[in-house]
């Protein structure tokens, strides 16, 4: 399948030699009860370099990242900025020390500007005039090479520049240190590459960015230096220079073979499971598909171009318009007056913690959200025992860590938790499914079991699947839509050669 490539402009570079760490890790570690996160990191970031940060969920790096954030203290060890030890009490005293973290999740004020969501909360910030706000911010942006209106307003703005405007943000507090998490996850392919370009200058200003991404071609073209983390320990750092390739750098962070694609074979095409016809309104105009047994259909788009208003119609969250959307034949108010909890339709929802689970109850609560009819004897007497039993088998089947049936949700990091909801929505036996970001913040393993088992439920199920991963969507997909302000701009057969060049421009909205 096709890939998606960034270009790096000048190579890879060396440390310079006598370079000092500008933060360091020394035998770092903070324990959750009796889990172990972090046990005795090392680790140190230079300035004028991107380090990328890797491992498979669980692994402790969201952990290791909020300690530098400002958001846990470690329990032994101590953080070093400039060589000198630091506490932190919250993020405030880290960014002071002139740390900073880019969310997945971005925190802005919709309805103010650029410019004032950039000088928002800071000393004398409003007291500025707003011309004089918007020449510092452009002056900054163009100092960074990053394209932006600091008149616009936030509400106004694609996921792209709301990103640009979470790193200003930083910038303007004279940041030194920079951690992205996952920040590629809501970018076009043009946008991606425009993020590449200003953290490389950054790193040309003497800036320090951490890089968090499961994309390893991402890594590969980005990083100075990889640091893998495995098991709460670093592993090892590796030299991008030297790594052979995406299934070589998988492999050393997995610590076994990984091949980083499935065979999709063709399944045999039935009747169709999902029809949406003339859907205009909540956001949505004119939009027409169907998904069938055997197939895998993919909508792809940057996120907030109406992805999240289809799901809702289409899974029961919201109304859609009437006589617009049919699920396995029946109109979707019969539809969900009649269904049941197996062999019908099942819901993997990207809010995994929020929508998909609930987060102080265990495993196997969780489980029986979805699956409660199943386990009850004369439709009455819940049978607990056997739930319990169910729950370990999928654990073990699925890998879900740290392994115990237990665990509340919360406690998993986010990969771990999205497996325990895809096990419990298997476990259903679908014949409808949709998959929203089912492999989001999941490691390159994972991913490779989810894309199989997704596959697979074909023989049974059709698949609506909302990606925001191209390479993933190119695997799985045997068509792909594309999705801009609420409308379907383009149906592509992935069997065609020129479809991976397509989606990019079909994105931004550029119509053939």
């Amino acid at each position: 399948m096709a890939e998606f490539s960034f270009a790096r402009p000048s190579g890879f570079r060396p440390l310079p030699e006598g370079a000092k760490p500008v933060v360091s890790l020394r035998g770092v570690t903070k324990r959750f009860g009796k889990v172990v996160a972090n046990d005795g990191i090392e680790l140190d970031i230079y300035p004028g370099r991107i380090k990328a940060l890797l491992g498979e969920n669980g692994a402790g790096k969201s952990t290791m990242m909020s300690m530098l954030a400002g958001r846990y203290k470690p329990d032994e060890g101590a953080i070093e900025v400039d060589g000198v030890p630091v506490t932190f009490g919250s993020s405030k005293d880290a960014i002071r020390a002139g740390i900073g973290m880019v969310y997945q999740h971005f925190m802005l004020v919709e309805s103010m500007t650029v410019a004032e969501n950039v000088l928002l909360g800071q000393e004398g910030g409003f007291f500025v005039k707003p011309r004089e706000m918007e020449r510092r911010v452009g002056e900054l942006a163009g100092t960074y090479g990053m394209e932006i209106d600091p008149a616009a307003r936030v509400c106004d703005l694609s996921m792209g520049e709301k990103q640009v405007v979470e790193i200003l943000k930083l910038l303007y507090r004279e940041s030194r240190i920079l951690i992205f998490d996952e920040p590629t996850a809501v970018l076009t392919p043009d946008e991606t590459n425009r993020l590449f370009k200003a953290l490389w200058r950054m790193t040309e200003q003497g800036k320090a960015i951490i890089f968090i991404s499961h994309k390893l071609e991402e890594v590969i073209a980005l990083a100075d230096e990889i640091a893998i983390l495995r098991r709460g320990r670093i592993e090892g750092e590796l030299d991008p220079s030297c790594i052979e390739s995406k299934a070589d750098l998988a492999s050393r962070m997995v610590g076994k073979e990984v091949l980083l694609e499935v065979d999709r074979e063709p399944a045999e095409i039935g009747d169709p499971v999902l029809e949406v016809r003339n859907l205009t309104g909540l956001g949505l105009t004119d939009v027409n598909f169907e998904v069938r047994k055997g197939e895998v259909v993919a909508m792809v788009g940057v996120a907030g171009n109406g992805q999240k208003a289809l799901v809702e119609a289409v899974t029961g969250l919201v109304k859609p318009p009437l006589d617009t959307v049919f699920i396995m034949g029946q109109p979707w108010r019969k539809f969900f007056a009649e269904s049941t909890w197996n062999r019908s339709m099942c819901y993997i929802p990207e809010d995994r913690l929020g929508l998909a689970t609930l987060r102080n109850l265990n495993l196997v609560d969780n489980l029986l959200l979805t699956t409660r009819k199943g386990f009850t004897r004369k439709g009455v007497l819940l049978d607990k025992k056997r739930a319990e039993r169910n729950t370990r088998r999928l654990v073990e089947e699925y890998d879900i860590r740290p392994g115990r049936i237990h665990a509340l949700a919360w406690q998993l990091s986010g990969g771990n938790l999205q497996k325990a909801v895809l096990a419990r929505e298997l476990y259903r036996q679908p014949r409808f499914i949709v998959a929203e970001q089912p492999t989001q913040g999941l490691d390159v393993s994972a991913t490779e079991e989810v894309w199989r088992r997704l596959l697979a439920a074909r023989e049974m199920a059709g698949v609506l699947l909302v990606t925001g991963d191209l390479n993933e969507a190119l695997q799985l997909a045997d068509r792909i839509a594309v999705i801009y302000r609420g409308r379907i701009l383009g149906m592509l057969p992935t069997a065609d050669d020129d479809t991976p060049g397509r989606i990019g421009p079909l994105m931004a909205g550029v119509v053939e």
